[in-house]
């Protein structure tokens, strides 16, 4: 099986601190994600300002502000998106954040990234898609809240323009997602229907459902975290803390590792049991040379050593050509 490729999903969830967002990229380099992701927009160029918060945004934030007024403090400049970029090859991390706007988008090739994260509420900005399929870089495109022609019709406008590296990304797109939503099967419906590379991006409470996803076969899989879920801030509270970000990749690791190549054959760390634990066709009692072998007069013993018990039928009927002890591994 391929590595997952797991993205620590920052966010916004730095509050705008400079500080704060390096000390995310230490929690996700030591949970050992392959890379750490925040969020790249102008607020003007997101949001009109006098655009309503989600349910989830009124209870973990101020109500009396707008979604404008979050997001406007929540914006990562850029110089410090060159910090974070630098401190992130310092940490051995890819670096990588989620344009929400055209202009954004471009800022970030000129930082060099190595591909685009495009959210689930740009799949129908069709203007976006066509920017991001003209910059050639691969594309992992989230995918919560659309139906599968919607995501069909993304993944065309991305290839017709260019894209020619496409993951999808099952997606719900509620913080936090109740379980009984999260329909994990339809990563199979994507992957088979489009017939490119899917994985999952999670915002369900705890570490269940992605290890899931990975053990079901997801190339991606995508995390928020945080330092605090306490911390004030939209995401925090659906969020990881640090020992939840390192206890979900190492079940990934592990998991990634067990799945295997689906090959039917013993392992390298099973092959020497086989003779402890599988069985030989011994003697029941003693035998005589010259004996007709029966059933009468066989039976089948650990260890595996001697004649598999599946030649029962061509042992049966020979003669003894010399004398057997009870117990002992039949030859003939």
């Amino acid at each position: 099986m391929n590595r997952v490729f797991i993205i620590a999903e920052a966010g916004v969830n730095h509050n705008g601190d400079i500080e704060t967002a390096k000390r995310l990229v230490d929690v996700a380099a030591v949970a050992g994600a392959d890379a750490v992701k925040f969020q790249t927009f102008k607020a003007e160029n997101l949001v009109c300002k006098n655009a309503r918060k989600a349910d989830y945004q009124m209870e973990t934030t101020d109500q009396e502000e707008s979604q404008f007024e979050m997001l406007k403090k929540l914006e990562l400049t850029p110089s410090m998106h060159e910090r974070l970029l630098e401190y992130c090859n310092q940490k051995n991390i890819m670096f990588l954040s989620t344009p929400f706007d055209i202009e954004s988008l471009h800022y970030l090739i000129t930082l060099g990234c190595e591909m685009i994260k495009i959210p689930s509420g740009e799949i129908t900005n069709y203007p976006f898609l066509k920017e991001v399929g003209k910059t050639g870089k691969k594309v992992i495109l989230s995918t919560g809240m659309s139906t599968l022609e919607e995501v069909r019709d993304a993944v065309k406008v991305l290839k017709d323009n260019g894209s020619s590296d496409v993951t999808v990304l099952h997606c719900n797109t509620e913080y936090p997602t109740p379980y009984n939503d999260v329909n994990l099967q339809a990563m199979y419906t994507l992957k088979k229907e489009l017939g490119i590379p899917a994985g999952y991006s999670d915002h369900t409470q705890g570490i269940e459902v992605p290890i899931a996803a990975a053990a079901l076969g997801a190339s991606v899989i995508e995390k928020h975290f945080t330092l605090d879920k306490t911390m004030e801030g939209p995401d925090h509270k659906a969020s990881l803390e640090p020992d939840e970000l390192q206890a979900m990749v190492r079940a990934i690791r592990n998991i990634e590792g067990a799945l295997g190549s689906g090959e039917k054959v013993p392992s390298e760390s099973e092959k020497r049991n086989i003779s402890i634990v599988r069985k030989s066709i011994v003697a029941k009692c003693d035998i005589d040379a010259g004996e007709v072998f029966t059933e009468d007069n066989l039976t089948t013993k650990r260890p595996g050593t001697g004649f598999s018990p599946m030649l029962w039928e061509q042992v049966i009927g020979c003669k003894a050509k010399r004398k057997f002890k009870v117990d002992e591994i039949i030859e003939i």
